[in-house]
């Protein structure tokens, strides 16, 4: 399929719904990004990359990080991870305490902030002493080496980090974490923090299109497990909006409070978006509308 008429199209029907939402607050150095920017980049599986708008702008991926850090984790441990996290939809919102406490410390599903915490603790135990698997795999994927981690927004978070810290160390409490809270902590943190573009997130994501297979070829996961992963897109990937990412946009996604979402038309495409204003429920608001209009347009959807 011809995409970049399409993308190109997308830039300019998309101007209305720059001025919608806000920014994310709950991080300071996020609210400073200029806020009327968009990009998007799809790139398929076999490795064609097409883009349009503020494509190689460099955003916060936040959340984003948590789909490549359950992917590693997958790979290198298997399925003992369920042991600890549920595969269920919140319908709370994303660093909600409540329902932890109810559930006695095992979260609802591994990308809201509590499951991500187990998730980046898991990675520790499992990953022989590197602190940001994510990063590697994502300048791997990416064939970007010289993606980092944004040190301005993760010690912005580390200062505003206070209801993670009671996740944390709820979880810790609950014998639902192996390592010390402030580790996993800034793990946590660290792995949110990498900046990256929508070219190099959609580029990264490929192996969610392609049965798990990495750039290179070789099987980061099987494909049963690359089908689990988005079917949890699907399912959890944009907190308590998930039914209505689902009814507009129909694919796995996953959406980060710096305006990015990543998106999978499974056997065919990785897809990224970015837009720093977000709705009520942390998804970027311009991102959801573009995403929705390119499935419309092109019928790339799984249902």
């Amino acid at each position: 399929m011809e995409f970049q008429n399409l993308l190109d199209d997308i830039v300019g029907s998309i101007k209305p719904h720059l001025g919608e939402g806000n920014v994310a607050n709950s991080i300071p150095e996020l609210a400073a990004v200029e806020p009327n920017q968009f990009g998007i980049s799809v790139a398929t599986r076999e490795g064609e990359v097409y883009s349009s708008g503020d494509s190689e702008t460099p955003f916060s991926i936040q959340s984003i990080s948590k789909v490549f850090a359950l992917a590693l984790v997958l790979a290198c441990d298997g399925e003992s991870i369920w042991k600890r996290v549920f595969r269920e939809p919140s319908g709370n919102p994303f660093n909600s305490l409540v329902q932890l406490e109810h559930e006695n410390g095992i979260p609802r599903n591994p990308f809201i902030n509590a499951g991500a915490l187990v998730v980046a603790d898991r990675l520790l135990s499992v990953s022989a002493g590197e602190t940001n698997g994510v990063l590697g795999l994502l300048r791997d994927e990416s064939g970007n080496a010289v993606l980092q981690v944004d040190t301005g927004v993760a010690a912005s978070e580390s200062r505003h980090n206070h209801r993670n810290q009671a996740l944390a160390h709820f979880l810790a409490s609950c014998g639902n974490l192996d390592n010390p809270v402030d580790e996993v902590l800034d793990a946590y943190i660290n792995q949110c923090a990498v900046s990256a573009s929508c070219t190099d997130l959609a580029l990264a994501s490929r192996f969610l299109a392609a049965n798990g297979a990495r750039r290179d070829g070789a099987a980061l996961l099987d494909p049963h497990q690359t089908k689990r992963i988005n079917a949890m897109m699907v399912t959890c990937g944009t907190y308590d909006a998930a039914g209505e990412f689902a009814y507009r946009v129909g694919l796995p996604g996953k959406s980060g409070i710096g305006g990015g979402i990543i998106a999978v038309v499974p056997n065919n495409c990785a897809i990224c978006v970015w837009s720093p204003r977000l709705g009520s429920s942390g998804n970027s608001i311009a991102g959801v509308a573009a995403l929705d209009e390119f499935t419309s347009r092109t019928g790339l959807s799984i249902f």
